[in-house]
């Protein structure tokens, strides 16, 4: 019998070249997405950091970490739009129920 929600971690970078409002928006709407379709257990903003290599020729990123339970279908679609969304440089989604 498969399990009905799943915990997952997310850690996604920021491009720390936009203004801290549009920051704070990006961060704000990743935030709403997990909240309408999980459950949010931890929201941690990590501030600006040093990237281990350039990504798009910068050397800093703004890095935010979430944990959070939601039905096994969700982490694809936020992935998605992680994607699609300007000023994400990574994002990493990982299932912590499998760790």
């Amino acid at each position: 019998m498969s399990k009905i929600n799943s915990k997952y971690e997310v850690v996604y970078i920021v491009n720390s070249t936009h203004g801290e409002e549009e920051i704070a928006a990006i961060v704000d709407k990743f935030k709403s997405l997990i909240e309408e379709n999980g459950t949010m257990e931890k929201h941690d903003e990590w501030g600006k950091r040093r990237l281990a290599y350039a990504i798009q020729d910068m050397y800093e990123g703004y890095y935010v970490f979430a944990s959070f339970t939601s039905d096994p279908s969700f982490p694809a679609e936020l992935d998605r739009v992680f994607k699609i969304t300007d000023g994400i440089l990574r994002s990493m989604i990982v299932n912590a129920d499998e760790k």
